[in-house]
C-alpha cells in the first residue's frame, strides 16, 4: 500500500509539473499526439506499477502506454483533418452556387 501511494504521489507531481510546462508555452499548442503520449504514458505507468508490482512493470506500462496514446491521438488528428475538409468543400460548393446564380442574371 506504502508504494502505491508513492507511484501515485509521483505520477501526480509529474503530470502537475507536465501541464504547468505546457502552460508556460503558449506560443506553441501541443498536438494531438504528443498529448496522447503523456496521458497514455503516465496512465500506463501508473497501471503498470499496481499490477507488475514495481519499477519493471511501470516502464513497461509507460512505453505501452505512450505508444498506444500516441497512435490515438494521431488517429483524433486524422478524424479532425478529415473533418475540417468535409466542411471546407461543402463551404465552397454552396458558397459557389450561391454566388454563381445571383452575379450572372
Amino acid at each position: 500500500m506504502k508504494k502505491l501511494i508513492i507511484s501515485a504521489g509521483t505520477m501526480i507531481a509529474i503530470l502537475v509539473s507536465t501541464a504547468n510546462f505546457a502552460n508556460a508555452q503558449t506560443h506553441k499548442k501541443m498536438s494531438d499526439q504528443a498529448k496522447g503520449a503523456i496521458i497514455g504514458g503516465a496512465g500506463g505507468a501508473v497501471a503498470g506499477g499496481i499490477i507488475g508490482h514495481g519499477v519493471g512493470g511501470a516502464l513497461i506500462g509507460g512505453a505501452v502506454g505512450a505508444g498506444g496514446g500516441y497512435i490515438i491521438g494521431n488517429e483524433h488528428r486524422r478524424h479532425e483533418v478529415k473533418e475540417r475538409q468535409a466542411y471546407l468543400r461543402a463551404h465552397r460548393k454552396s458558397h459557389y452556387h450561391h454566388t454563381y446564380a445571383t452575379s450572372h442574371r
